[in-house]
């Protein structure tokens, strides 16, 4: 039996957000590898993610017509938003200098970690108690990741720290977030602006103190570098980055908790796989055979996680993009919103 046109149409459209986000996020991980190996100034593209989001987003919340903010308590909204803001930027520098130092591919596998973080830290701040799927699935993501780790030939350990930083930073920000930003009725796409805005303000003295100082008095560095094509991979690498958010939050809106986490997973294999095909690392099959079990850990923990919600009667609020947890968390409340509250159509 056919779908329905409509069906069939939104399911082709999904396909091409999709499509267009992982196409970004892997020309973006991939292009920020290249710049480290010769312009080894993480912050630097750091700070341009966080400006890129700052600066691009103004255009489109006005053309979508999204309602400006009203703050009415504007110190409770700084103690749930500013944590938020330093997770974002804290979590790109430790993910670049990890890149900086290590292949993509591992990078991403590390961050297949994420859901251990998660549950240790829901059980510890908000006493959450995992089932036993739930364990099964992390201990197939340690199984993968060590695997990984051991037949990894780019192995270092400054660039293995740096990852595991990230991710416990992105899952910290998952658990705060699960916590504390159920208060704040706001668009997504503003309040993505708003950290973007607050990153950037709590970064640039950061960047201007690490990176701006050593590449000014780098008098070899500005003579012969290739200015021109350097900026413009920088550029690139800010505007796909801007599309990787505004595309996963598409992607967010239109599908369903479970089909956004195999999504964002998936993402994840492509990632991985582009690296290996353009950047053309050195790996072996043992190397290989670990990335692809940590992932499969990662949509088992994700299924899991989904089950032990429906078994409760409640929405599941981790995915594995820590930028985005909040923004699902907002949406889903937002559809149960009493008489009185603003709704948005996300």
């Amino acid at each position: 039996m056919p779908l329905p046109n409509k069906a069939y149409k939104e399911g082709c459209w999904i396909v091409f957000l999709c499509s267009v986000w992982y196409t970004s996020s892997s020309g973006q991980n991939v292009i920020n590898k290249q710049l480290l190996g010769y312009f080894p100034y993480p912050v630097t593209i750091s700070m341009v993610h966080m400006l890129a989001v700052a600066l691009f987003l103004i255009p489109v919340l006005r053309i979508r017509k999204v309602e400006k903010l009203k703050i009415h308590d504007k110190r409770r909204f700084l103690i749930l938003v500013l944590p938020l803001a330093f997770g974002k930027f804290f979590a790109s520098i430790s993910s670049h200098l990890s890149i900086a130092s290590v292949s993509v591919s591992f990078a991403h596998t590390v961050k297949a970690m994420m859901p251990i973080f998660t549950v240790i830290l829901s059980r510890f701040i908000v006493n959450e108690r995992p089932s036993n799927k739930v364990y099964m699935a992390l201990a197939t993501i340690i199984v993968g990741v060590l695997i990984a780790t051991v037949t990894e030939l780019t192995f270092n350990y400054v660039g293995g720290a740096f990852a595991l930083i990230a991710t416990i930073t992105f899952a910290l920000q998952n658990v705060y977030t699960k916590k504390a930003i159920g208060d704040l009725y706001i668009h997504h796409l503003r309040l993505l602006l708003i950290i973007g805005q607050l990153a950037s303000l709590m970064l640039f003295p950061i960047w201007v103190y690490v990176d701006l100082t050593r590449i000014l008095n780098n008098k070899e560095l500005i003579e012969k570098l290739n200015w021109p094509r350097t900026l413009l991979l920088l550029f690139t690498s800010g505007f796909l980055n801007f599309l990787q958010n505004i595309f996963a939050f598409s992607v967010l809106s239109l599908t369903s908790p479970l089909s956004y986490s195999i999504a964002n997973a998936s993402k994840r294999i492509v990632i991985i796989t582009s690296s290996l095909l353009f950047l053309q690392n050195p790996v072996t099959p043992m190397n290989v055979f670990g990335m692809g079990t940590a992932i499969l850990g990662v949509l088992a923990y994700n299924k899991a996680k989904y089950d032990d919600r429906c078994s409760k009667q409640t929405l599941p609020v981790y995915t594995s993009d820590a930028d985005l947890v909040h923004m699902k968390s907002y949406r889903m409340r937002d559809e149960h919103v009493s008489n009185g509250h603003p709704n948005y159509n996300v």
